[in-house]
């Protein structure tokens, strides 16, 4: 269940997916179809798009929604023909008085959009259209990823009338060795404001961001910089990293991810598919893989070198009871019990003080990933002069089955994730806010500065056997400024 497009029209938001319906492991993929008007309570309806024409007789993959003049939403999706190739195809809404838009009919030309292979663009390396913009001379231009060997690409095309596609002598972007790009997103944001822009906003308030999916290393690595629409170039900022060391969206389980301009709200919200941690037979036998993250909002932090993700407001209305704590010592080697609310299910949001900065250890971190560091360490169970500090869910009373340990069940990955966040402990306060879902831990640090997506798969601490705790594992005691969790009601999925 990996993201295929995101839009809104008329006040509907809609998510398509890619589905198979006969099975939950990859294979016969359609494009799932659900609709909201909340981003938390869903409807789904029947497959939007699915296998029909030649040129999709093998799969409807990845793609995306664009809404052309006249509120017309269209469809670009990579179908695979019978030599196995991907192709670009075109779909458009059946009845655009349906609010739901539950029909759609292809392009009866497609495709639209082939690899060339005098480019030396493999068949099977050229999928997954972007939503598309327009520029100043009413071109509209997408990119389709793909590589060359190693060299990661953001192949662009043009057209005058969104059918006629025409490849461009160059790509958007490339970058080396990075492999294939998969699921490419092109965005403006603003450089002074929190405010979501249109895809084909330009001016000189405005910065770009470009993010692919890496197939080498299955994260999510954007970049920051500057679009050039005279020339179709994107150039990142200087000190952008490209490929694994660069910036991740999330440095857990998240991937395939898209953005859409929220045009109801003036805001950009990300969508990310988060995989699983168990292996293909757990999965068979709970009959499912696969999940939707919770929808984020994206905008340009101050500094212009990162972007910041919180999730969406609406997340909020599934709060239920709640519990406070203020103004807490929390004493080295003490742990503190977050009870009152359903620890399996809850959303907490935490900040602490430091006592003294100067017991914090250096940490001699120059070239290696947080992760590295984090497994290194031993996070789990690592104790020094200033924490480690933080949550401990999913837990049971007796600590023998908590988050950082994931599950008892040895064959889950049970890889510790970490990343570094960009704060000043003495002058700032550290911030987190987890959301737990039985399965998912979803953590925002440094007020969204870095995001963790983790599947976890407890066997003992579930339900209402469930503990939360707020600890400390250093040497120098540290302080609860504030916590407030909530219990969370469920969403209604139909």
């Amino acid at each position: 269940m990996c993201l295929a497009g995101v839009m809104i029209h008329k006040g509907i938001y809609h998510l398509f997916y890619q589905y198979n319906p006969k099975g939950v492991v990859w294979g016969n993929i359609v494009w799932a179809h659900s609709t909201s008007e909340d981003l938390i309570n869903w409807i789904s309806h029947e497959p939007a798009i699915f296998p029909s024409q030649k040129s999709d007789i093998n799969g409807c993959w990845s793609g995306s929604a664009t809404i052309l003049p006249g509120d017309k939403p269209a469809i670009l999706y990579t179908g695979i023909d019978p030599d196995k190739k991907q192709v670009q195809n075109l779909a458009f809404p059946r009845n655009l008085s349906d609010p739901y838009l539950k029909e759609w009919e292809k392009f009866p030309n497609n495709p639209l959009m082939a690899p060339n292979s005098k480019n030396g663009i493999n068949a099977s390396s050229f999928r997954d259209p972007s939503t598309a913009w327009q520029g100043p001379d009413k071109a509209w231009r997408v990119v389709i990823g793909s590589k060359n060997n190693d060299l990661g690409l953001a192949i662009l095309y043009r057209s005058e009338d969104f059918i006629t596609w025409s490849e461009a002598k160059r790509p958007l972007h490339s970058g080396k060795r990075t492999g294939m790009w998969e699921c490419p997103d092109f965005y403006p944001v603003a450089v002074d404001n929190f405010t979501g822009l249109d895809t084909s906003t330009l001016g000189e308030k405005v910065k770009h961001v470009l993010k692919v999916s890496l197939d080498n290393y299955k994260h999510d690595y954007y970049t920051i910089g500057h679009y050039n629409y005279k020339t179709d170039k994107y150039v990142p900022d200087k000190g952008s990293i490209e490929g694994d060391k660069g910036l991740k969206y999330d440095y857990g389980k998240f991937y395939a991810s898209k953005t859409f301009f929220d045009s109801a709200k003036n805001r950009r919200v990300l969508w990310g598919w988060i995989n699983e941690s168990s292996s293909v037979e757990d999965d068979v036998k709970k009959g499912w893989s696969g999940i939707q993250a919770i929808p984020r909002i994206v905008w340009l932090d101050k500094s212009g070198k990162q972007l910041m993700q919180w999730p969406v407001a609406e997340l909020e209305t599934l709060r239920d009871t709640k519990v406070n704590l203020e103004n807490k010592s929390l004493d080295a080697g003490s742990f503190h019990e977050v009870t009152g609310i359903t620890a399996a299910q809850a959303d907490i949001d935490i900040s602490f003080e430091i006592t003294d900065i100067n017991k914090a250890e250096v940490l001699h971190s120059k070239g290696k990933h947080a992760q590295k560091l984090c497994n290194e360490k031993n996070a789990s169970g690592a104790k020094g002069g200033l924490g480690p500090f933080g949550l401990k869910v999913l837990a049971t009373d007796d600590s023998k089955e908590f988050t950082a340990v994931s599950s008892l069940n040895n064959n889950n990955d049970k890889t510790t994730y970490g990343a570094f966040v960009n704060v000043d402990p003495v002058s700032e306060k550290i911030s987190l806010r987890s959301l737990i879902d039985h399965s998912i831990v979803a953590s925002f640090g440094g007020g969204g500065k870095s995001c963790i997506t983790a599947r976890v798969y407890p066997t003992l601490a579930v339900e209402d056997k469930a503990h939360l705790y707020v600890f400390n594992n250093g040497s120098e005691a540290v302080k609860i400024v504030s916590l407030n969790a909530w219990s969370m009601k469920d969403a209604q999925i139909n």
